[in-house]
């Protein structure tokens, strides 16, 4: 249930309702809202009647979350969620790109990519640390070294870090250095590893899983939202289907229905879905042109000699085309939006 206070309820009066709350066994979050507080409930089923909460000075009325997301859904928050990542601001009007390499290779590799995402403007840069690969023979990431060398290109070109987190026992390792959690695709339901970034005050990037859908990818979320935090932002990287052509078919109609239904921002993973070069750009185009808040691209400086992804990282002067594509679509956008007058 979501808990609405009068505009000129006091301090005192929305800590009575949060301590009515929680001697009943209700975990609740408080909401700062331009107009009024408001106290979201997720679980209504433990929680007091709503005409003994209404009763209580303050209240000015208890709305039921129909929605079975409680905390993900739209209906709970007037605003859609911005979430602040370094000088970043994922969600709102602005377009957020992140840009970098699949791993961490070598301090010259990470640094030489680092080097001209920043240069692009572009504010956050992706590398893996550890790599859950398909194979167990394939490259797994140069974990902790890895996170050394994010750390120090952080330092260098004031870029964010986007790294993965893959399991509960190195999540502290990443915590300590990331600026944004990766929770990749194949641990979306990892729910062990989503409560743990549920605890974390840095905010979490959830990928799709990929035969997910929408539904489960929300309820993903709740588990991470369920925990306390709140800073999730959703990512769509592909799905597989039937198709060959690529190597995920992307589900570009999955940006505008889940922006429909959540007030989370929402990235894209171009490079993931197309597993080739010649088809990021065109669906990165696509994915800002359907209302994604950013995307998530692999760019590598050598991609013929990547250790992993190589075939889905774009050169450095297709990732610069890209980067003035994508930021010219969404300023286009942005001009084509109506502007209502209310009489």
């Amino acid at each position: 249930m979501l808990i609405l206070m009068a505009r000129e309820a006091s301090a005192a009066q929305v800590q009575a309702v949060l301590e009515t709350l929680a001697a009943a066994g209700v975990k609740a979050h408080l909401q700062e809202n331009p107009e009024a507080p408001s106290i979201l409930a997720p679980h209504a089923s433990q929680a007091p009647k709503a005409d003994r909460l209404e009763a209580l000075e303050g209240v000015a009325r208890v709305v039921p979350i129909t929605s079975p997301f409680k905390l993900a859904s739209a209906d709970v928050t007037a605003a859609r969620t911005v979430v602040p990542v370094g000088k970043a601001r994922i969600g709102g009007e602005d377009l957020t790109l992140v840009g970098g390499p699949c791993g961490v290779e070598s301090r010259d590799q990470l640094f030489t990519v680092a080097r001209y995402v920043a240069e692009a403007g572009v504010p956050l840069l992706r590398a893996g640390a550890f790599k859950p690969r398909t194979s167990p023979y394939a490259f797994q990431g140069l974990g902790q070294e890895a996170l050394d060398l994010l750390a120090q290109a952080r330092a260098e070109f004031g870029l964010g870090i986007v790294t993965e987190a893959t399991e509960v026992e190195t999540f502290d390792a990443v915590e300590a250095v990331a600026d944004l959690i990766q929770i990749g695709a194949r641990n979306m339901q990892n729910f062990a590893l989503l409560r743990r970034a549920g605890r974390s005050a840095k905010p979490v990037l959830l990928k799709r899983g990929p035969s997910a859908t929408l539904e489960e990818w929300l309820f993903a979320a709740e588990y991470v939202m369920s925990e306390g935090n709140r800073q999730v932002v959703l990512c769509e990287r592909g799905i597989r289907t039937f198709a060959d052509h690529a190597r995920n078919t992307f589900d570009v109609s999955v940006i505008p229905a889940a922006k429909a239904i959540t007030h989370l921002p929402i990235l894209a993973d171009p490079s993931h879905a197309a597993g080739r070069r010649d088809l990021v750009a065109p669906l990165a185009r696509a994915a800002v042109a359907a209302g994604a808040d950013g995307l998530l691209v692999e760019t590598h400086c050598q991609p013929h000699k990547a250790l992993s992804d190589g075939p889905q990282a774009l050169l450095p002067s297709d990732f610069l085309r890209m980067v003035e594509d994508v930021r010219r679509i969404h300023a286009l956008l942005a001009e084509a939006r109506p502007t209502y007058v209310w009489f």
